[in-house]
């Protein structure tokens, strides 16, 4: 009796010194640092970039023929007809050779320009040398184009010109009417976006008439 009195008083000893389910307690005390880690790793984290343009499909189609610019996109198997704006291009016709022969340069076949910045353009001023002096002139959007072998031309607005648009009167770069830049810009524009501009004796594309239906 007394052997069984001293085991049952060693057992009640040692289960009131072991602090009960203590490993459950830590699992929880971890799993909560692990928790609050996360949001902290969260917090310091970079925003993703919502204006950014990936996996896009549209493209620009510029005819110096009908002085139209037109925004296509691929919709499955078939090219769809996106939007549509008269255009204001280069006082001389044909394709830009060099700097000051007010031309518009024509994309290579299967050779497409790219535009490469979208530049705030409101504040920029430029001097036609028609007497008005330096004016704002570019519309709010300046879409930068890449064309090997010529730089500064691009996609932009017409303010203090609109009444040139549609017709001939820049020195190489594309005009649009300044309500119509923004809506480029807003809707369709993005770093990467090819550009095709095709000259005045060529005519549209074959899949182009499909497109606009």
């Amino acid at each position: 009796m007394k052997r069984i009195a001293t085991l049952l008083l060693i057992a009640l000893l040692t289960t009131a010194v072991t602090p009960a389910f203590s490993a459950p307690k830590k699992a929880k005390a971890n799993a909560k640092t692990e928790l609050a880690q996360k949001k902290a790793v969260k917090k310091k984290m970079p925003a993703k970039n919502v204006d950014a343009k990936v996996n896009r499909n549209e493209f620009i189609v510029i005819n110096k023929r009908d002085l139209n610019l037109r925004v296509y996109g691929k919709q499955g198997r078939d090219t769809v007809l996106l939007a549509q704006f008269p255009v204001c291009l280069s006082k001389n016709k044909g394709n830009k050779q060099k700097v000051g022969d007010m031309k518009t340069p024509e994309s290579p076949a299967g050779k497409p320009f790219k535009i490469t910045q979208i530049q705030d353009a409101s504040t920029w001023t430029h001097d036609f040398k028609d007497g008005r002096g330096s004016i704002l002139a570019y519309g709010h959007w300046f879409l930068r184009l890449q064309t090997p072998g010529h730089s500064g031309i691009g996609i932009h607005g017409s303010t203090n010109n609109e009444s040139s648009v549609p017709g001939r009167a820049s020195e190489g770069c594309i005009r649009l009417l300044d309500k119509d830049i923004i809506t480029l810009k807003e809707k369709y524009a993005y770093v990467g976006m090819p550009v095709i501009i095709r000259g005045e004796n060529d005519g549209p594309f074959a899949w182009e008439a499909r497109a606009k239906h």
